[in-house]
């Protein structure tokens, strides 16, 4: 007979809500200090930050031109540092918030799960970098070259020149970001639906169409309301929806070897 591991098991402490509740307001905690501390650090670097921010709007005009934006209210360019801040905090707290999340949750799974919850955990980051990246060095300055087309500066009656307000601009291209980097955990999300076994990779071929539309849906709801940005979001989404079946057919693959092994261990016992 067989000897049952003990790291297979759940942990065994059988701690009552109170103790969780505690534990859960220690993990907030410490998430609440770290997104303060990278919140006071990036405000001390706003302005710096928000010019980083800056260059795709560099990259859509070219060269050494001189970017003019304005702000139309005394305290617009202080709240826009403030969300500058918030922003930046949130993203270098992440990992900090991720191990957070992982630790709370860790000692309710099973082995075999944690060592499955782990790589999805690393993925999404590094996912939505991605998608933040392209929308850094593609995406935006090809919005921001189609918008600067629009204006009418040669001819000598009407002059029509755009010049952005910087909450604006903050607003659009973080609205962006967030929008790609949400769209780029699709393979994280349906890979662990399916480890559940909730969609399978024949069923999701068959839904192709119906992905286009709500895919196309949703970056409209997500992007601002252009036709460039709807399209830019919504073509490496149904890329992601192909990555995502390969994905998935991975994971039936391993679930099949696995269930082979053990039909294979069970008659040999």
């Amino acid at each position: 007979m067989a000897v049952a591991n003990p790291e297979d098991d759940i942990d065994q402490t059988k701690a009552p809500l109170i103790e969780h509740l505690i534990e859960l307001r220690r993990r907030l905690i410490y998430c609440t200090i770290t997104v303060l501390v990278c919140f006071v650090i990036c405000y001390i670097f706003a302005q710096d930050i928000y010019n980083f921010l800056l260059i795709p709007y560099r990259m859509a005009v070219g060269g050494e031109t001189r970017i003019d934006l304005i702000y139309t209210a005394p305290q617009e360019f202080f709240f826009t540092q403030l969300r500058v801040a918030f922003f930046g905090a949130v993203a270098l707290s992440f990992p900090m918030l991720a191990a957070q999340l992982y630790m709370f949750v860790a000692p309710g799974l099973y082995r075999k799960e944690r060592q499955a919850f782990l790589p999805f955990l690393i993925a999404t980051p590094i996912l939505f970098i991605l998608g933040g990246a392209l929308v850094f060095f593609m995406v935006m300055p090809l919005a921001m070259r189609f918008f600067l087309s629009m204006q009418q500066i040669t001819d000598p009656q009407v002059h029509i020149q755009l010049t952005a307000r910087v909450s604006e601009y903050l607003h659009l291209i973080t609205t962006l970001i967030l929008a790609f980097g949400l769209c780029f955990q699709l393979p994280v999300l349906l890979t662990l639906l399916a480890r559940v076994g909730m969609v399978s990779s024949q069923w999701l071929r068959k839904q192709w169409r119906y992905a286009i539309v709500i895919i196309f849906a949703v970056a409209a709801v997500l992007s601002p309301p252009d036709v460039l940005s709807q399209v830019s979001l919504a073509i490496p989404t149904l890329l992601l929806y192909e990555l995502s079946i390969l994905a998935v057919k991975l994971v039936e693959r391993q679930r099949a070897a696995e269930q082979s092994a053990s039909a294979q261990d069970g008659g040999g016992t």
